[in-house]
Formats: C-alpha cells, structure tokens, sequence
C-alpha cells in the first residue's frame, strides 16, 4: 500500500525546549504581564452571595426587634417583613445590566472536562438562543475552540445571570455545577471585557502570540450575525477585541517566531520520536479542516516528504495536493481509518468528531510498529478528543493530547513577553475606548423616555385643540396643526438631545450629568426600571 511507504520526519533537529511545565504562569500567562486586574477564584462571588444578602437583613431585623420594647410582636414581625422585601426589591431595580464572561479555559480545566462542555460551532446559534431565553441574560455569544469555552452574556443581574449560565452549562453538558465551579473562570464588565481583548490578542492561548485565536474571533461574529441574541453590546464587544487583536499584532508583531497549536503537536512528535526516527516515520494525519492543513504545513516545513491524510471526502485534500506540489499526498476515505493506522507510526487527529475515533479494542487490534519506532504515537489536538484516554492504558501505543502542548514552549518566550507587555499598553488604550462607548449607550433609554414624553404631551394638546374647532375644521388645517406641532417639538428637542451625545467635544461625564438632569427636570425615572420590565417581559414570554 502506498502509506506503507518510509518517508517522514526529516533528520532536523527539534529547537531547544524549556523544561516541562504546568503552570499556569509558567506558559506566559497574563497574570504575568497584567498590572491592574488578576483573574479571581470566583466561587465565592456566586456561592456566598446569596448567604451573605440574607443573613444581613436578619440581622438588621433582630437590632428592631430588640431595641423595640413594648411594641406588638406581630407588628414587629410584618414590619421586618416588609422591609426585607423592601430591601430587595430597592436592590434588585437599581442592577445595572453588566457583561459576564465565564467559561472554562486550558489554564483553568483539564481536557476531559473541557471536552464535555464543549460546544460545536453548528450549535452557537443554538446556544445564543437558549441563553437569550433566560429570564436574566438579554444578549450572548460562545467563543469555543481547542482550548477554550467561553460564553459572554449582558445579565440583566449579575447574581441571577450567573446563576442561570452556570446550571444551563450544567444541564447542557451533564457536568454538576459544583464540578464547573471548581474549574471555572468569572470576570464581569472591564474585567470581562479586557479577557477577551487579550484572547483576541493571544495573551491568553496556550502558546503566547499563536495567530489563529483572532480568527476563531472573527468566526464568533460570522456565525452569530443576525441570531436573536447577538445584540448591541455584545457585537460592538466582539467587533472591538478583533480591532484590538489586528492592532496588537501589527503594532507590536507578537506573532514573530510564535507557533500555533498545530506547529506544537509537530514539535511534540518530535521530540517523543526517537532521533533514529525521524527520517523513516510514517505518517497519518486525520481530518483536513484548518487545523488538518495547518498540521500538514508544519509537517512539511520539517521536511515531511510524504503523507496519508484520511478525510470524509477528497476535495480538501485535493486542494493542499495542489498547494504543496513537491510533497506526496496521499488521500483515504474514512472506511480505510484503521487500515491507514496500521501503516503509520505517527497519526495527528484534528476532526470536529464528538464520538472517539480509535477505541482500545481497535487500536488492540493492529500491528505493531518497527522496533526503532517503539510505539506507535497518537498526537490529538481535537476537543472533544479523537482517541479515547483508555488508548493510552496500552503497552504498544502513546497518546498525546492539547494539554500536553503545555510541554512544547517557543525558543523566543521570553522575547514574546516583552511584547506581551506593549500589547497590554494598547489594550489598556482600546479598553477605556470601548468603556466609553458602552457607556454612552446609558443615555439612549433617557432619549426615548423624553421622545415618548414629549409626543404624549403633543398628542393630547392636539387632540384639545381639535376638539375645541368643532367638525367645521378641514382636512388641510388638521394637517397644519399637525405639522406645527410636530415642528415645535422638532426644535425644542434639538438642543437636549445633542446634549446627550458625546459628540462635538461633549466628554462622556458631560452627557451623562445632562441625563441625570433631564431625567430630574421630567421626571423620566419611572417607579420600574428598565431592567425590570425586561426581566418581566421575558418571564411573560416563558409562560406563554
């Protein structure tokens, strides 16, 4: 057979490696360039809330009721009552709506837990919608990929948000909540929003500077683009971190002599592969998605002459035929899987499959490897993985996974660090541009309000003053009063309004005290807030 042919990796040897490392820190985390903001445990923050809200207003309620001698019991009761309801419903409508990021990241979770929370791409949509139809999440999106799942929503409360998100990701996934919460991370507003912006930036990946994650961006907004859910300020986020991920990578080249996930699970084959080895390994790669392709050019650029690449159908494989001319590959369809392995000495798996695609008792069953190969090596960057954990129980085979990259990191970290450092500078820049403008969205409800108040007083001074004509008036004088009114509203509008954009010079805290005014001067705070009626209409559209 073809694949049987010698042909691999070239007799280059691999760069220098640092030490093997786990740590977070250790892999240029960001809590090592960050100066301002350091990831929380968060479990604290949704666990003991909820205790802490209610045992402070208990206590509030036994100060009265001691200090209140001689006074009826049962009085003292409902009027403890009513102010803890009070309490609550004080502030529960002053919640501002606020971006929540939580999600389970390669610093943060192992694979077999991030495998199962993970969610394809064809099911964002999906996921928006559901997420949406919570009674307290109003926008989201789902940022998900070999070593992350991230979900950012606008919780209408952050308390509720959070709890809702996390037992959705629960059901969703099967995995107990506690068990999330043991591995999760949760950022809210700037917090969340500056996680992001470094994802986008590849502050955050596995490998420092590995240019793909914009891309995975970029895909979150293709996707999501007119799904119910995907609203203003979540788009306006996402559209923001790809800005700030191109401008970091231009402004500070970041991605120079960086390597991308793939460009790793080269290196770690390589150093695994006795050095005898690498000229006569052969190998399989599975899958030629963009993750496929990207494993072939590295493969390539190592001096990998000839490939087998089994795939569901040719027509991929044919076009990286085409692109690398001088290299043979050769193309098997899914129904020759275990034949191919049997053949090879070295498989990468990179498919979107959610079901393993080499069980124990298949990979039993095929021949050994030559001797100066030892065993025969999988290398798996899929999430959820190819080849099941129970392969690598076996004597004959060694099984590789994403979070093994960890061991492979670039000769030029320290070099990446430094401009890890410039990129925080422009994050911090892109970070209060994208404050600002979120922000300036506070003052459209008091916009609305001032239009809806104004035309109701418009309207009903009309409808007088066409009652006070009488039937005599004619269709063409109705028309005028009409237009006149409407021209007075038109101009007296026109000064508050252009006072609440920040725009001309207007800063932010300028418009912002303008709201504050008019919502004082016409009484525009209303007895319920937005938040609520939002929360109240969504419950309405649940029990319908």
């Amino acid at each position: 057979m073809a694949a049987a042919a010698s042909n691999g990796f070239s007799a280059c040897l691999s760069r220098p490696m640092a030490e093997p490392s786990t740590s977070y820190s250790s892999m240029a985390s960001p809590s090592q360039i960050r100066f301002v903001r350091k990831p929380m445990k968060n479990k604290r923050l949704v666990s003991s809330g909820r205790g802490a809200y209610w045992n402070l207003n208990c206590s509030l309620a036994s100060e009265g009721l001691v200090q209140s001698e001689g006074v009826d019991s049962k009085a003292l009761a409902a009027s403890a009552l009513q102010l803890l309801k009070t309490s609550a419903a004080n502030r529960y409508t002053k919640e501002k709506s606020c971006i929540v990021a939580i999600g389970l990241n390669v610093h943060t979770a192992p694979v077999e837990i991030r495998e199962k929370v993970n969610i394809p791409e064809a099911q964002w949509p999906d996921a928006i919608k559901e997420l949406c139809a919570l009674n307290h999440i109003e926008e989201a999106a789902v940022l998900c990929t070999c070593n992350r799942i991230e979900i950012y929503v606008v919780a209408l409360s952050q308390r509720r948000g959070v709890k809702e998100m996390t037992e959705w990701m629960s059901k969703k996934s099967g995995v107990p909540v506690s068990e999330l919460s043991e591995h999760r991370f949760l950022l809210f507003d700037e917090d969340a929003t500056q996680h992001l912006f470094e994802v986008a930036s590849g502050l955050d990946s596995l490998i420092m500077g590995e240019g793909q994650i914009l891309s995975q961006v970029k895909q979150v907004v293709r996707v999501s683009q007119g799904v119910t859910g995907f609203g203003a300020k979540i788009s306006g986020l996402f559209k923001h971190a790809i800005t700030v991920g191109k401008r970091v990578r231009t402004e500070t080249n970041i991605s120079s002599g960086s390597v991308s996930v793939s460009s790793a699970a080269v290196e770690l084959a390589q150093m695994k592969l006795h050095e005898s080895a690498y000229t006569t390994a052969r190998v399989l790669v599975i899958g030629a998605g963009k993750m496929g392709k990207l494993l072939i050019k590295h493969l390539i650029s190592k001096g990998c002459e000839k490939i087998v690449v089994v795939n569901r159908t040719e027509k991929k494989v044919a076009a990286i035929r085409e692109e690398f001319k001088n290299v043979e590959i050769i193309y098997k369809p899914f129904s020759e899987l275990l034949s191919s392995a049997a053949e090879a000495d070295v498989i990468f798996t990179s498919t979107s499959s959610e079901t393993p695609l080499f069980l124990k008792e298949q990979v039993e069953m095929l021949p050994l490897v030559r001797p100066e190969i030892g065993r025969r090596l999988y290398v798996d960057i899929s999430v959820p993985r190819n080849v099941h954990p129970s392969v690598s129980d076996l004597q004959t085979s060694s099984v590789y996974d994403v979070d093994d990259l960890k061991e492979v990191v670039s000769a030029n970290k320290e070099e990446r660090l430094q401009k890890a450092i410039e990129a925080q500078v422009i994050i911090k820049e892109e970070l209060s541009k994208f404050e600002a403008w979120k922000d300036s969205l506070e003052t459209v409800p008091t916009i609305k309000k001032l239009r809806a108040y104004v035309e109701r007083i418009r309207a009903a001074e009309v409808e007088k003053c066409l009652s006070k004509m009488g039937n005599d008036i004619s269709k063409k004088q109705k028309q005028a009063i009409h237009d006149l009114s409407m021209g007075i509203v038109s101009k007296l509008l026109k000064g508050p309004m252009q006072h609440l954009r920040c725009d001309e010079g207007r800063s932010l805290s300028v418009a912002l005290e303008n709201m504050k005014a008019l919502n004082r001067m016409y009484d525009l705070d209303t007895e319920t807030s937005v938040l609520e009626e939002k929360i109240r209409s969504k419950m309405e559209q649940a029990q319908k």
